[in-house]
Order: C-alpha cells, then structure tokens, then sequence
C-alpha cells in the first residue's frame, strides 16, 4: 500500500492507496482520505502518532505500506515527514522536487519554482483527461494551471485563496463579522452576511470562468477540473468547470510515485 501526504499552508491531506485499486479513477483503491489543519511545528513523533492513528482507522498498519509519496510547500514540514518515515519505514519516500520523474515536460522559465502540489495536479489530469486541461485548485492560494496536449505542464497563475480574502476582509472592516461559507439566499444580498457570501461565491466562479476562458484563448478549448476544499461549493456555480475531482493531488502522487520506482 502507498501511503500519499499533501501538504499544504492551511492543510494537510492524508490518504492510503490499495495497490489493486482502479488507477483509471483518482480514487480508485483510496482509503480514507483525511483532511487536517497543518501545524506548522508539528514533530515527526506527533506525526507518527496522528497518522498511526489514520491508519488504524482504515484497518491498516505500518507494515502494509510500501512506499510513500509527498508533496509540500513547507520545507521544515517536509524535514519532519521524512524523519518520521525513516523512524517507522524501510523505505525512501518520493518527495516531489527537483529531480523527480512527474512524466511532465515543465516549460515554467524557473522549473524548480513550480510548486509540488501544482506539479501533481498536473500529471493527474493529464492522465485522467488528457490534454488541453485546466485545473482550478481551490487550497490556499486559488492556483489555474494549464497542460497542453502533448502532456506539458504550461504554467498558470495564483490569486489569493477564498479564505484568506475572507479573512483580509474582516480583519480590515471593523464592522464585520466572521462569515459561514454557505450559499446566500440571493445574488444580490439584503444583509451584510448574505452580500459577502454573494461577493465570495459568485465573485470566485465569475473569477474562474473570467480566466479560464483567457486561458483557452492561448491554448484552446479545453477540460476543466476543479480540486481542493471549496472545489464542491464554487464548481456548480462556475460556467466552465467539467469536473471535480476531490483527491486529484492524491492521485498524482500515486502516478509519480510509480514513476519513479
């Protein structure tokens, strides 16, 4: 089994693929996954006991794993999961970097400033759809990235994420309160509570399609799938949003884990 951790500023998604599971679908053969807030200075023991824990919970050991996938933004973070996989593993985990088979041309002008989540996405819709594609990843930072028909990974862009504008927001008007991210009553809101969750939900699908179609000028018509925790709240909102795939990030670790074994 494959054990496959993304993480990222705000969290960290955890997840265990049964090696016989259906590689066509980006959760087939996936146990759990498990969506946790990242601690910045969690230890490699405080990591082994929570995701001993994980994994006791889907019926599966330490002994059953063969090998481990990572992807993350935090380097201190990645320093403790990799002594964490020393102290209980036989194995050297695919940390995606520099060096790491993706199966991905990267024409980014930097390749090595590519962030590793942005690469997994990549290689995930690639395989699940082929190319061109978008993928909309709805994490921190809301990140748009392209890959062309023949599998190369184009580049994109990056806007400040969903909740840390929420956050900017109130932070900076004294006036208003924490938010609960549901869907308003109306476009146009009759309170403070309903206008910001209008501003919030429609402001980012029309964000969306407003880009993706930009990005279709320059590379075609192309799919369209969305990831990341509030992928399921905007998406259905969106214009040009084919799909979402929840654990597409998962699922390009489990192929560039294979790929470079």
């Amino acid at each position: 089994m494959l054990l496959t951790i993304d993480v990222g500023n705000t969290q960290t998604v955890v997840g265990v693929y049964d090696h016989e599971g259906d590689m066509t679908v980006a959760d087939g053969g996936l146990l759990g996954p498990w969506r946790l807030s990242t601690v910045h200075d969690r230890t490699e023991d405080e990591y082994a006991v929570l995701i001993r824990g994980l994994l006791a919970s889907a019926e599966v050991t330490w002994n059953d794993l063969d090998g481990v996938a990572i992807t993350s933004g935090v380097a201190h973070i990645t320093s403790a999961l990799r002594r964490m996989v020393a102290r209980q593993l036989d194995v050297d985990p695919v940390v995606i970097g520099p060096g790491v088979k993706s199966g991905l041309a990267i024409r980014y002008d930097n390749p090595r400033e590519v962030g590793p989540d942005r690469i997994a996405n990549g290689a995930a819709v690639y395989d699940l759809y082929g190319g061109p594609s978008i993928v909309v990843d709805f994490g921190t930072a809301t990140t748009l990235d392209a890959v062309s028909a023949d599998g190369d990974y184009l580049g994109g862009s990056i806007s400040p994420g969903v909740e840390i504008s929420l956050k900017a927001l109130i932070g900076k008007a004294a006036a208003l309160s924490t938010v609960e991210l549901v869907e308003p009553r109306n476009v146009i809101g009759r309170n403070t509570t309903e206008s910001i969750r209008s501003g919030v939900l429609y402001g980012y699908a029309a964000q969306v399609d407003g880009l993706c179609a930009r990005f279709e000028a320059e590379i075609g018509e192309s799919t369209v799938i969305a990831t990341g925790g509030l992928a399921s709240w905007i998406s259905p909102h969106t214009k040009v949003v084919d799909e979402v795939e929840p654990w597409l990030t998962l699922h390009g670790l489990r192929l560039i884990w294979q790929r470079n074994q």
